[in-house]
């Protein structure tokens, strides 16, 4: 009989994710019932958020619960389906968890068509990092053609694309970055007008320099010190999205808000953050806009594909010391 490898969580993690933090053991598979599916998984999407998830407390999702699959969004093929509405040989992507094997409520999953584009990109841009930029972008930072844009996180999944589709609109775009690659990466693959590195230069210096007349929109995927710095250069009715804070989710005694946010007062200006869950409803529109982009050769990808499920807990940590260069997925 196939077996299924599992990734449990058995403790909660202090600072960075330890192997002990997680039962990697092999289950039997079992068969799906009326109304459900049974999935290889073959892709498994690593993200920061998955940090967050292991901790205990209230949040916009309930933790992970020890002795439970890793949560995580996957993609994968059916192998059996007890199912009207998925048959034998869809491709589907969903909550599957970091597993081998799921099964599960086909309702829960969504069909992806792999020759559309390879199944990771549905982790990545067609997937929730995409929809993660497109309604962070425009509808919670408003943001408007021709407008002054900087983003930190900027070659990472989410980043590199709010940046591509500020430029589609006709915009300046100022990118934040860890590494001369990855800068070089922004500005000349996907065409932004300059990349701060933030590990080797002077953050606040260079936003001075590179924006004399401030910004419009900062896209947060980081916090911390450049979120004060980005803060420091708005224009009025600027708008703050805080999407996510990557510098202390392994800390979070270590976050504190901006000594400057009294900005937001002498600019008029706004900060909101969001989850992107709560765009679940208009997930087809942004994925259509996406997928239209793609078609016109308007948007570049880049996923960081590493293997091996038993690695689960390594790989993730890629997120936290800057290690991953793009999109990063798992293959089982």
């Amino acid at each position: 009989m196939t077996e299924n490898t599992t990734v449990r969580l058995a403790k909660r993690p202090t600072g960075m994710v330890t192997a002990d933090c997680f039962t990697i053991a092999k289950e039997p598979v079992r068969q799906p019932a009326h109304n459900e599916v049974l999935v290889r998984v073959d892709y498994i999407s690593l993200d920061p958020a998955m940090r967050g998830w292991l901790n205990e407390g209230k949040s916009y999702i309930p933790p992970v619960g020890i002795g439970d699959v890793m949560r995580s969004g996957s993609v994968g093929e059916v192998l059996a389906s007890g199912s009207s509405e998925l048959q034998v040989g869809d491709f589907v992507y969903g909550p599957m968890g970091v597993q081998s094997y799921y099964t599960g409520l086909a309702k829960e999953l969504s069909k992806v068509d792999p020759n559309l584009a390879p199944l990771p990109r549905y982790l990545g841009g067609l997937g929730m990092p995409g929809m993660t930029a497109y309604f962070g972008l425009m509808e919670t930072g408003q943001y408007k053609d021709g407008e002054t844009l900087v983003v930190s996180g900027a070659s990472g999944a989410v980043g590199a694309l709010v940046g591509q589709i500020a430029k589609l609109k006709g915009g300046r775009v100022i990118g934040i970055a860890g590494g001369a690659d990855k800068c070089t990466y922004c500005v000349e693959e996907l065409g932004f007008d300059a990349c701060i590195d933030y590990k080797n230069e002077n953050v606040p210096a260079r936003l001075k320099e590179l924006l004399p007349k401030g910004l419009d929109v900062y896209f947060d995927n980081v916090g911390g010190d450049i979120l004060e710095a980005c803060m420091d250069n708005l224009r009025p009715k600027a708008r703050v999205v805080i999407c996510g804070a990557i510098a202390g989710y392994n800390d979070w005694s270590k976050i504190k808000g901006p000594r400057n946010y009294l900005n937001l007062l002498v600019y008029n200006a706004r900060m909101e953050g969001f989850v992107v869950f709560n765009f679940a409803n208009r997930y087809a529109e942004g994925q259509a806009a996406m997928v239209k982009w793609m078609s016109e050769g308007k948007l570049k990808f880049r996923e960081d594909i590493q293997e091996g499920i038993e690695r689960f807990p390594e790989v993730l940590n890629m997120l936290f010391t800057g290690a991953n260069f793009g999109k990063l997925v798992l293959k089982v």
